[in-house]
C-alpha cells in the first residue's frame, strides 16, 4: 500500500483537532496545570519517538506487514480459503489484544513499569497524555507488533487500520471530555471511552491497575480487570501517581530519566 505515512499523519492530524475541539465543546474536568506547560513536555516526548524508531529499525510495522505478505510469512497467508475481510478483522483484534496484554505487563513487571510511569506522571488528562510515552517503551511496543506480524502475517490494510485506531483512541480516550451518559454506556460496551479510560489514571492503586485497554473495551471485561467508575468521581479524582506530584519537577528532561531515578510506588500489580 502506498502513501500510508501520509494517510497516517493526515489521519493524526484530523483526530487531533477533532479531540481538542470536544475537550473545549463537552470539557470534563477543570484542569489543575498550565495547558501550554503540559502540552509542550507531552508534544516534545512525542516527536522524541518516531526519529528514535527510525534510527533503530528499517521497516515499521505497516513495512513489516508488507514484507511477511510479500514472503508469505505467518499464519494468516497460510490458511487457505481464508476470506480477506475475515483476515483483516483477526488482524486488528488480534493487533488490539496484543496491546492490551502489553498495557498490563507494564504494570506486572517493575522494570517495564519504570518506563509506563511517565505516562501516569501526568497531574491532568487530555489528549496529549495519549502521546506521552518514554521511548524506549515505545520501542518495546514497536519489537511485540513486529513479532506478532511476522507470526501472524495479517494483511498490510489491517495493521494501517490499526495504528490509526490505535493512535486516534488514545488520543480520545485520555480526552478531557465529558459525553452525555447514555452516550457513553453505549460507547463503552464496544471501545474504550474517555470516562472509562479515565480511572486507570487515578490516583488510588486499584483504580490505575484496571481498564487497560485502549480500543477494544471487550478485554478488561473478559480479563476480569474491567472498573466502572471512579470511586470520588470524576471531577474529584486525583490524577497521576502520588511519588509525583511536584508539577515543578515535570520536565522533559526529568520525564526522560525518570526510570532510572524514579520512586516506583506501590502501583506494579505483583507489589
Amino acid at each position: 500500500m502506498e502513501h500510508e505515512s501520509t494517510i497516517r499523519l493526515i489521519s493524526f492530524l484530523l483526530i487531533f483537532i477533532l479531540v481538542a475541539l470536544l475537550e473545549i465543546a463537552l470539557p470534563c474536568r477543570t484542569l489543575t496545570m498550565s495547558k501550554k506547560w503540559r502540552w509542550f513536555n507531552n508534544l516534545s516526548i512525542m516527536a522524541i519517538n518516531p526519529v528514535l524508531l527510525r534510527l533503530m529499525f528499517p521497516v515499521f510495522a505497516i513495512g513489516m506487514a508488507r514484507t511477511a505478505q510479500t514472503n508469505g510469512w505467518g499464519l494468516l497467508p497460510n490458511l487457505p480459503g481464508t476470506p480477506d475481510l475475515i483476515a483483516i478483522g483477526i488482524g486488528i483484534v488480534a493487533l488490539d489484544l496484543m496491546i492490551y496484554l502489553q498495557h498490563v505487563m507494564f504494570h506486572a513487571v517493575p522494570l517495564l513499569w519504570r518506563l509506563h510511569m511517565v505516562h501516569h506522571t501526568d497531574l491532568d488528562i487530555d489528549l496529549t497524555t495519549g502521546l506521552r510515552f518514554h521511548p524506549v517503551e515505545i520501542v518495546l511496543s514497536m519489537i511485540l507488533k513486529i513479532t506478532l506480524i511476522v507470526a501472524l502475517g495479517p494483511p498490510v490494510i489491517s495493521v494501517l487500520v490499526f495504528e490509526i485506531l490505535l493512535n486516534g483512541m488514545a488520543m480520545f480516550n485520555h480526552g478531557n471530555i465529558k459525553l452525555p451518559p447514555s452516550v457513553d454506556h453505549f460507547l463503552r460496551l464496544f471501545v474504550v471511552t474517555p470516562d472509562m479510560h479515565r480511572v486507570h489514571h487515578s490516583v488510588i492503586i486499584r483504580e490505575t491497575n484496571s481498564n487497560y485497554g485502549f480500543n477494544i473495551s471487550l478485554w478488561d471485561r473478559l480479563f476480569g480487570t474491567y472498573l466502572a467508575q471512579p470511586s470520588k468521581g470524576h471531577q474529584d479524582m486525583t490524577i497521576g501517581l502520588s511519588q509525583f506530584r511536584d508539577h515543578r519537577r515535570l520536565t522533559l528532561l526529568w520525564l526522560l530519566i525518570l526510570p532510572l531515578i524514579g520512586d516506583l510506588g506501590k502501583q506494579p500489580i505483583n507489589r
